[in-house]
C-alpha cells in the first residue's frame, strides 16, 4: 500500500512548481495533523485537495479515497498548515552593506527578492507579509508568482514604508549636497494620507509607517517618537477607509501608544514597551509582530556584514529588553504573530525564531498558532490561510519529529505544498520526479 501512496505523490511532484495545481485530487496520509484552530494534534488523518483547496479532513478510518486521486504517504511525519511571517523584507540581503546598497537599482532588488522568494517557501513559509520594499519591487514579486512566472509565496505587500523626514524610513546614509530622501517619507497630515493613496494605487495590500526611530538607520534612536499623534492618526484613518490594514514599526514606548491610540493592527518590534503601552495593546486587540531571533545573527554576523557600530550597540541596547517584553505579552495573553524582520537576517532562516519565542515563554503549541491562525487573522484572511481545513488553501508542510516536543524540527521541513502544488519532498519521492522545484533545489 505504502508504493501505491509514493507512487501517487511522483505523479504530483512531476507537475509541481505551478502557481496553483490544476484542477486535480490529492490525498495526503498525516501521520499526525496540528489543528491549529484548537491547538490539538490528531492522529492518522486523511486531506483531500482538489485544485488549490483543501476539500475534507478527517479519520483516515472514514474517509473514501476519490477515484484517480494522487496519493502522498506523510504517515511518518507531523504535518501542519503552511506557516505565516507576518514581518519580512523579501528584496533584503543582510550581507550587502549600506555603501554596496546604493550600487542596486530596485530591478536588482527585485531579482535578490525572486532568490529570496523561493527560498522562503522552501522553508515552509507559504506566507508572507512584506513591510518595506523600495520601488513597490514587492508588489512585482507578489504579482510574479501569483502569474505563475516564479516561486514563492503569498505575499501580502506594503510598498515603501512611510517615515518622517530625517526619521527610520527616510535615507540618512548620504550627505545633503545629494538631494536624497526615502521614497516613503510625508510630513504633515495632508501629506502622510497623499502617501498612503499613493501606494495603494500601486499595489499594496496594507500600510507600513515608522512611528520610531530604529536600529539599523543613522542617527535617530529606537526609542524616540517620530510621527506625532494627528500625522498618525491620518495615516490609519486614511488607510482602513480603503479597508487596508496597518503596520507600525515603533520600538519606543511613546510611539507605539501613538499607533495603539490610531487604531494600528499591529506594532512591529514593540522592543521598548512599558506596561502601559501593554495594557493599551491587550484591550484594543492589537497584534504584536516581535523579531526576538534576529538580534542573534545580527550580534554574530553583522560587524562581517559591514553593520555600522552605532546599529551593532542599538541593536545591543534593544536585543534583551524586546525579548522580556515578549515574555511579559505571553503571559498577559496579548496576541503575538510570528514576525522576523527577514532581510536583517537571510530570508529562508524564518523557522530560528520558534525557538527563541519558546525560550521566551510561548508553548511550541503558542508558537505555532502565532505563525499560522494569528498571522491569517493579521493580514485579514482567517478563511483561506493557518488551518489544514475544508475550504482553506492546499498550503500544507510536513517535518519529521514532533514539533511539540522540539520545536526546531520546524526548521527543515520535509514536505511543502502550496495551493495544492508540491514544492519540497523526501529523498524517495524526488528520486521519482527530479524536475520538481523543491527536488531541482540544489541547497537540499
Amino acid at each position: 500500500m505504502r508504493g501505491a501512496w509514493m507512487a501517487g505523490a511522483a505523479m504530483l511532484l512531476i507537475g509541481g512548481g505551478q502557481a496553483q495545481a490544476q484542477e486535480r485530487t490529492v490525498a495526503i496520509k498525516a501521520g499526525r495533523l496540528i489543528d491549529t484552530a484548537r491547538g490539538i494534534v490528531l492522529t492518522d488523518q486523511v486531506i483531500i485537495v482538489t485544485g488549490d483547496r483543501i476539500t475534507s479532513v478527517g479519520p483516515a478510518s472514514g474517509t473514501a479515497i476519490p477515484a484517480g486521486a494522487a496519493l502522498i504517504d506523510l504517515s511518518g511525519k507531523t504535518v501542519l498548515p503552511g506557516l505565516i511571517d507576518t514581518h519580512t523584507h523579501i528584496t533584503g540581503d543582510p550581507t550587502v552593506s549600506p555603501y554596496e546598497s546604493y550600487h542596486l537599482s530596485v530591478p536588482r532588488q527585485a531579482v535578490t527578492g525572486v532568490a529570496n522568494a523561493r527560498r522562503t517557501l522552501l522553508a515552509g513559509f507559504t506566507t508572507i507579509r512584506d513591510v518595506g520594499s523600495s520601488g513597490y519591487a514587492d508588489v512585482a514579486l507578489k504579482d510574479g508568482i501569483n502569474a505563475g512566472e516564479i516561486a514563492g509565496p503569498h505575499i501580502f505587500a506594503s510598498g515603501p514604508a512611510l517615515g518622517i523626514t530625517g526619521g527610520h524610513c527616510d535615507d540618512n546614509h548620504l550627505a545633503p549636497e545629494y538631494h536624497h530622501e526615502g521614497e516613503g517619507v510625508a510630513n504633515g497630515t495632508d501629506a502622510v494620507r497623499a502617501a498612503v493613496r499613493r501606494n495603494i494605487k500601486y499595489g499594496a495590500d496594507h500600510i507600513k509607517y515608522c512611528g520610531t526611530g530604529g536600529v539599523f538607520s543613522r542617527g535617530d534612536k529606537p526609542g524616540a517618537q517620530q510621527y506625532t499623534q494627528e500625522e498618525a492618526n491620518a495615516i490609519v484613518a486614511e488607510a482602513h477607509l480603503h479597508d487596508r490594514p496597518v503596520a507600525v514599526h515603533a520600538h519606543g514606548a511613546d510611539g507605539i501608544k501613538v499607533a495603539i491610540r490610531a487604531g494600528v493592527d499591529s506594532v512591529e518590534h514593540a522592543s521598548l514597551i512599558d506596561d502601559e503601552g501593554l495594557r493599551m495593546a491587550k484591550a484594543a486587540g492589537t497584534v504584536l509582530s516581535m523579531d526576538i531571533y534576529n538580534t542573534d545573527y545580527t550580534q554574530a554576523e553583522g560587524k562581517k556584514n559591514g553593520v555600522p557600530e552605532e546599529s551593532l550597540q542599538k541593536d545591543r541596547d534593544v536585543g534583551d529588553i524586546q525579548r522580556e517584553n515578549f515574555r511579559k505579552a505571553v503571559k498577559m495573553g496579548i496576541k503575538l504573530s510570528f514576525g522576523t524582520d527577514a532581510g536583517v537576517y537571510p530570508n529562508g532562516d524564518n523557522a530560528k525564531q520558534f525557538a527563541i519565542m519558546v525560550r521566551y515563554g510561548m508553548t511550541p503549541m503558542q508558537a505555532i498558532q502565532a505563525a499560522t491562525v494569528t498571522g491569517a487573522g493579521l493580514i485579514r484572511r482567517p478563511k483561506d490561510l493557518g488551518q489544514v481545513a475544508p475550504g482553506f488553501y492546499a498550503d500544507i508542510v510536513a517535518v519529521d519529529g514532533d514539533p511539540l516536543a522540539d520545536v526546531r524540527s520546524l526548521e527543515k521541513p520535509a514536505f511543502v505544498m502550496k495551493q495544492g502544488a508540491v514544492y519540497r519532498a523526501d529523498a524517495q519521492q524526488c528520486a521519482a520526479a527530479p524536475s520538481s522545484w523543491g527536488c531541482a533545489d540544489p541547497a537540499r
